[in-house]
């Protein structure tokens, strides 16, 4: 990462990194999963990335592309997830194997510096770019 990178962030605070690179990396999501049905329904208008282990619970998992796929509103929102069939429709994308080491994953806080939050934050511009 060059210092006109880091230069043009600066005038963020560390809050409006994180959120700047949520959107990004959910624009991501959205873009890389277009076309398939609610990962937790299987139907509805999926529009929201949804995380399979939440954010507040699992801050390393945030920006983690196993862990978030489309899901619909209704799913995500209302019913919480719907984290059992949601489970089932993860399985049957990216297998046992990663879904298992998922839910190992430890559960710890993290803290997202800066640096990291920017690399997220280029990294998920570029691919966006790249899928157009």
């Amino acid at each position: 990462m060059d210092s006109n990178t880091i230069q043009r962030y600066s005038k963020y605070s560390l809050a409006e990194l994180k959120t700047k690179a949520q959107k990004v990396f959910n624009a991501w999501i959205r873009k890389r999963d277009e076309g398939l049905p609610c990962i937790s329904c299987g139907s509805g208008t999926p529009t929201q990335a949804c995380h399979y282990l939440s954010q507040g619970h699992h801050s390393a998992l945030r920006y983690n592309e196993d862990n978030t796929h489309l899901g619909c509103i209704k799913c995500n929102l209302f019913l919480h997830g719907n984290l059992i069939n949601y489970r089932k429709g993860l399985v049957k994308k990216i297998g046992e194997a990663r879904v298992q080491s998922l839910e190992d994953y430890p559960k710890t806080a993290h803290k997202w510096n800066r640096f990291d939050l920017i690399i997220k934050i280029e990294d998920y511009k570029t691919r966006l770019k790249e899928s157009e």
